[in-house]
């Protein structure tokens, strides 16, 4: 006896199309970078600029000038390793050579401590081996970041100058949102057109296959072969030899 079989169905294709729409909805739920002419580059939920070019003229800058080439955003503050080695990753990508990159961290009067500039906490340091507190003016006292090495180094804000900046910012979670309600409308709508048009090639070919079959017929149910218990073809056979009597 031929054992049925079952017809086509468009389980691979569909789960293809799931794949690539909850990676498309998952980008869409990603946050925003600013949108200022400047080149911001996403990393988890912060968007950083690396100056460079055009308005990189000076190419050297003390504290100051360097928070001024931050506007509606601040210095780069260090919050984990992760940030400290993406940092330290990236900056090859922009300038050459090592580049000692100003952090947004300043000594706070009221906790008499380091405390960066968007007022979070100091909670991870990455100072340079045998590294102590400076001989600077507490209130005077910043920090650089070495971008060949990673390491921190206290330097003094009115003194020294340094050669790198990094704006930092948060993603516009809000933004994105909004922007991930749309992009979720249009997903939801080219796929199924997608799943329409699988289904549509997949019943073309099988309509060549098997002409004259219907839709229902096509993906209707067929229940796994069974072959007959002893008793049952028992009775069958004796029926059979009843009936040739």
């Amino acid at each position: 006896m031929e054992l049925p079989q079952k017809s086509g169905r468009p389980s691979l294709s569909l789960s293809c199309c799931l794949c690539v729409f909850l990676l498309q909805l998952q980008a869409a739920w990603m946050g925003d970078c600013p949108a200022d002419g400047r080149t911001w580059v996403p990393f988890q939920d912060r968007c950083y600029h690396f100056v460079h070019g055009e308005e990189d003229k000076l190419k050297v800058y003390n504290f100051e000038a360097a928070k001024s080439l931050c506007p509606k955003s601040e210095l780069l503050s260090i919050q984990s390793a992760d940030e400290n080695d993406f940092v330290v990753k990236y900056s090859p990508e922009v300038w050459k050579g090592e580049v000692n990159l100003w952090l947004g961290m300043y000594y706070d009067t009221n906790s008499e401590g380091m405390m960066w500039l968007d007022e979070e906490p100091v909670k991870f340091t990455n100072w340079e081996p045998g590294s102590s507190p400076s001989d600077f003016v507490p209130m005077e006292t910043c920090v650089a970041l070495h971008s060949d090495t990673g390491k921190w180094e206290r330097v003094s804000c009115l003194d020294d100058i340094e050669n790198g900046i990094v704006c930092e910012t948060a993603q516009k979670a809000a933004d994105a949102k909004q922007k991930g309600n749309a992009v979720l409308s249009v997903l939801v709508i080219l796929s199924v057109f997608v799943i329409m048009a699988v289904s549509a090639v997949l019943w073309f070919l099988y309509q060549r296959q098997h002409p004259g079959s219907s839709i229902i017929t096509a993906f209707e149910y067929h229940p796994p072969f069974r072959a007959p218990n002893a008793d049952r073809s028992c009775l069958v056979d004796a029926e059979e030899f009843d009936g040739g009597a």
